[in-house]
């Protein structure tokens, strides 16, 4: 009877399957500690500090109002955009207004129309710029003495948009770090036991060839960590109104987001497991390799929010690509088609990480 390699390889999955569920350290990375996070920011209802807002083409920008505009620190405001743009990502929430400054000559006075555009996709944040704006307003009318006819009026205009909720930037940075912790230490520890333990050198009395030991753990990590995956997102999405704009098509997309994103950070995994010369060596190298990702990758906040000097760091990382992805496919939906650039840059990495590590792992 011949030997089958694809028989060899499920067996290895399944055995590998049921040692990772009985695993204390990979139910805590994978379900547990990403769990926690999503549970504290979907109850939380509060948001960054910054805000982003866009001046409207042509708006009038020789006043107080926007002079008190762009000199207060909260304000983010950004000149460089056309009005299509502007509009796309004000109701993508990535932006959280347009203000457009209009004179208006009135006989020998000339006033001003201070045109706020808002939406439904950062509604907290736009009532606080109607709060500021306002603030700013009835600060200069008292400063041009026009309390009775005043200098600026405030006009607000809402755009019909979506609700873009804390839980829609946190699940998928607390999901990308499921599947970061997952494929690094997870891989990791696995081949160096294996490795320790002598039952690769068992498996090489086998005829099961070298790449189906490889496939079959990783086919178990890949079921468990999807597994996980899937758990979360439907978690998200039913408790906490994560959104799914495309439903069961961006359940998918990002299933197979999760997938990608996976198969890379397995490859950071093989080459620590490569590395590492003792057990208590991994989870130092393996930190060097997820905690910078962790805390820069967009996990919590955007990149955005970082000093200038260190987004280009942040924008290196695959970990931002895959959090920026799924953010796209989830809430603004996008199709993997328009994700090429994020889908290249994973697949870049893909291909470095594993050049790598076939140069450093070690089977005995």
């Amino acid at each position: 009877m011949k030997y089958s390699q694809f028989k060899a390889m499920m067996a290895i999955a399944k055995a590998s399957f049921r040692s990772i569920t009985r695993s204390p350290s990979a139910v805590v990375f994978t379900l547990v500690f990403p769990l926690i996070f999503i549970t504290v920011f979907g109850f939380l209802k509060g948001g960054s500090v910054t805000l982003n807002v866009a001046l409207a083409t042509h708006s009038d920008q020789q006043n107080s109002v926007y002079m008190g505009l762009i000199s207060n620190p909260a304000f983010s405001v950004h000149h460089d955009m056309d009005s299509v743009e502007q509009r796309t990502l004000l109701l993508k929430g990535k932006l959280d207004a347009i203000i457009d400054i209009q004179k208006v000559q009135l006989d020998s006075s000339s006033t001003y129309d201070v045109n706020l555009y808002t939406t439904m996709a950062s509604a907290e944040k736009g009532i606080i710029v109607r709060s500021m704006l306002e603030h700013l307003i009835d600060k200069s009318n008292l400063s041009a003495a026009k309390i009775i006819s005043p200098m600026a009026t405030l006009k607000q205009q809402e755009l019909k948009g979506r609700t873009y909720s804390t839980i829609d930037f946190i699940l998928p940075g607390q999901l990308g770090f499921s599947l970061l912790s997952t494929g690094v230490f997870g891989t990791a520890f696995v081949f160096f036991n294996l490795r320790q333990t002598l039952v690769i050198k068992r498996f090489f009395a086998t005829p099961i060839r070298k790449p189906y030991i490889v496939m079959g753990e990783a086919l178990a990590r890949m079921v468990f960590a999807l597994l996980g995956a899937a758990f979360l997102i439907t978690l998200g999405h039913y408790a906490f109104g994560f959104t799914l704009i495309n439903g069961l098509t961006t359940f998918a997309e990002m299933l197979f987001l999760s997938a990608m994103g996976l198969i890379v950070f397995m490859g950071f995994g093989f080459v620590v497991s490569g590395i590492a010369k003792s057990e208590s060596t991994i989870p130092p190298l393996a930190n060097i390799i997820t905690l910078p990702q962790f805390l820069l990758s967009g996990t919590f906040f955007g990149v955005e929010n970082f000093p200038t000097w260190l987004q280009p760091i942040c924008k290196m990382l695959p970990l931002t690509y895959l959090n920026d992805a799924m953010r796209k496919v989830a809430f603004e939906g996008a199709s993997l088609l328009d994700l090429g650039p994020q889908l290249a840059v994973i697949a870049l990495w893909g291909v470095i990480i594993y050049a790598i590590a076939v140069k450093v792992f070690r089977w005995e």
